[in-house]
C-alpha cells in the first residue's frame, strides 16, 4: 500500500464527482424530480459507486472503477415531458438489459456490432445542445460566465482534469461574491433514501430507455474495458457487466441513474502513477469506494447548494464538463470517412431536439443513421 494509491483514488472520486455532479442533478430536475428525491438519487448512486468498485477490485484484484453515466445524465437533461417515476421506469429497463447483455453473449456482441460512428454522432448530438448552452447563458449572465470561460481554458491547459474544478470551485464563489445565489436551508438536510414507484411508459422506454442503455454501454462500458486492456489487464466484462447491473437495478427505485464502468477516470488509478507494481494497483478500488462513502453523507449538503447556484452557472457548468466528451464523440463519428454521412444524419437530428409520437430526438437521430448507413451498404452491392 502506498499514499500513491490512496491519492490517486481520491483524485479520481473528485474528478468523476465534482466534474459532473451538476448534470446528474439537472437530470433529476428535467425529470420533475424534489429536492428530497434528487438527493436520494445522488446518494444511492454514490453509494452503489462505492460498493461496485470495492467489491469489484477486491474480487478480482484489479484496479476496477465504476461511475455513473454521464452522457446518460445529459440524455435525461435534454429530455422533455418526463415525470421522475417514468424516469425510474426507464433506468429499471437500463439495468434489466445490462443484466441480460452480461448473461446472454449474442447481446453483447450485437451491442459491439452498432456502428461506432452512429453510436458516437448520436452521443455528440446529445451533448451538443449541453456545450451551446454556454454561450447562451453567457449572453443572460455575462459578467459571471465570461470569466469561467476563460478560466477553464487556462485551467485545461495546465491540468486538463483540473479545469472543471477549478471552474466549479471560481464559479460557486464567484456567485456568491455577485449575490446570485438563492438562500441556503438555515439546517442542511441530511443523506436519505427516498423509494420512488417506477412507472413503465412505452415512448418513455423506447426514447429514453433505449437510446440509454446504448449511450451507457457505447460510451461508457466499452472504453472502461479499453483502458483496463490498455493498462495490461484482461477485463472481467461478464461480471463487470452484472454486478453493475444489479446495482443499478437496486439503486433505480431511489432516482438514481446507471452504474457503469468507468472509463476518463479510471485511468487515473490503472497507471504506474498509482502503483509502480501492476499487481498491486486494485487497492485503489476500495479507496475510491470508501471516498465515495463520505460523498454520499454530504450528498444531501451538496445538492442543496447546486440548487441554490443560478442557473447560468449551472449551465455554464454542465457545457464545459461536456465538451471534452464532446470532442471525443465527435472525432469518433467523423473517423470513417464511410460513414460520415450517416454520423452527420444521426448528430443533426438528435442535435435538433424534434419529439415524434413521444419519443426524444436521440432515438430518432439512431434510427436515421442506421437506415442511411443501410441504404449505403445496399447501394454499394
Amino acid at each position: 500500500m502506498r499514499f500513491s494509491v490512496l491519492t490517486s483514488a481520491v483524485v479520481a472520486a473528485l474528478v468523476g464527482f465534482g466534474g459532473t455532479i451538476a448534470i446528474v442533478v439537472a437530470a433529476s430536475q428535467a425529470a420533475g424530480a424534489n429536492p428530497e428525491q434528487i438527493s436520494s438519487g445522488v446518494v444511492g448512486l454514490c453509494l452503489s459507486m462505492a460498493a461496485t468498485s470495492a467489491f469489484l477490485g477486491w474480487r478480482h484484484k484489479l484496479p476496477i472503477i465504476t461511475a455513473w453515466s454521464t452522457p446518460g445524465a445529459a440524455l435525461v437533461a435534454g429530455s422533455q415531458g418526463l415525470s421522475i417515476e417514468v424516469a425510474v421506469g426507464a433506468f429499471l429497463m437500463v439495468a434489466a438489459l445490462i443484466l441480460v447483455t452480461a448473461a446472454v453473449k449474442p447481446l453483447g456482441a450485437l451491442v459491439q456490432r452498432l456502428p461506432v460512428a452512429v453510436a458516437a454522432a448520436m452521443l455528440a448530438g446529445v451533448l451538443f445542445r449541453f456545450c451551446t448552452a454556454v454561450f447562451t447563458s453567457a449572453q443572460v449572465d455575462p459578467m459571471l460566465v465570461l470569466p469561467l470561460v476563460v478560466l477553464f481554458l487556462v485551467a485545461r491547459r495546465i491540468n486538463p482534469f483540473g479545469g472543471v474544478l477549478a471552474v466549479l470551485g471560481v464559479g460557486i464563489a464567484f456567485a456568491f461574491f455577485l449575490g446570485e445565489v438563492a438562500p441556503l436551508p438555515e439546517h442542511m438536510p441530511l443523506p436519505t433514501l427516498t423509494l420512488i414507484w417506477p412507472a413503465f411508459d412505452l415512448q418513455a422506454l423506447i426514447g429514453i430507455g433505449l437510446p440509454l442503455y446504448l449511450v451507457t454501454m457505447a460510451s461508457q462500458n466499452l472504453p472502461g474495458f479499453a483502458v483496463l486492456q490498455a493498462a495490461g489487464y484482461t477485463p472481467p466484462t461478464r461480471s463487470i457487466l452484472a454486478v453493475t447491473g444489479l446495482a443499478s437495478l437496486i439503486t433505480a427505485p431511489f432516482g438514481s441513474l446507471t452504474t457503469n464502468l468507468a472509463a476518463i477516470t479510471a485511468s487515473i488509478c490503472t497507471g504506474p502513477d498509482a502503483h509502480p507494481d501492476p499487481a498491486k494497483r486494485w487497492m485503489a478500488s476500495p479507496c475510491y469506494g470508501l471516498f465515495y462513502i463520505l460523498l454520499a453523507i454530504a450528498g444531501a449538503a451538496l445538492v442543496a447548494l447546486i440548487a441554490a447556484l443560478p442557473a447560468a452557472l449551472i449551465a455554464t457548468f454542465a457545457g464545459l464538463a461536456l465538451l471534452g466528451p464532446l470532442v471525443n464523440a465527435l472525432g469518433t463519428a467523423m473517423g470513417d470517412p464511410a460513414r460520415r454521412f450517416p454520423a452527420v444524419l444521426t448528430l443533426a437530428v438528435t442535435a435538433s431536439g424534434v419529439s415524434m409520437a413521444g419519443i426524444g430526438s436521440a432515438f430518432w437521430g439512431l434510427a436515421a443513421g442506421l437506415i442511411a448507413l443501410g441504404i449505403d451498404h445496399a447501394g454499394r452491392r
